[in-house]
């Protein structure tokens, strides 16, 4: 069985025991988590698609740990004129384990 849901303004296609990285969510290591933004839920030949959501489908998961992903850099550079402007960037995210789906 498989879903699609959203979180942190992104859509997210997932199966039962998936691990993925989702924008941060306020939540410890080992707290549960329930995701009702789901758009889609399907198994074989039957998927159930919503609209614009699946009427009593949840996604539930679990908080595996928090951190941050790989630097960016961001450089503004202006030939010819001297001007050369670096940053840095490291974005915060959730570590999920998807545990069920329902629907």
């Amino acid at each position: 069985m498989y879903a699609v849901f959203e979180s942190g303004g992104k859509q997210h296609r997932v199966q039962e025991g998936e691990i993925l990285k989702l924008e941060k969510i306020e939540l410890g290591a080992g707290e549960k988590v329930e995701f009702h933004q789901v758009m889609l839920v399907g198994e074989g030949d039957n998927v159930r698609i919503g609209q614009p959501l699946v009427e009593g489908a949840v996604v539930t998961g679990e908080v595996l740990s928090q951190g941050r992903h790989d630097k960016i850099n961001i450089i503004k550079f202006r030939r010819r004129k001297h001007h050369m402007k670096r940053a840095g960037h490291r974005q915060w995210y959730t570590e999920v384990k998807i545990t069920g789906i329902s629907g």
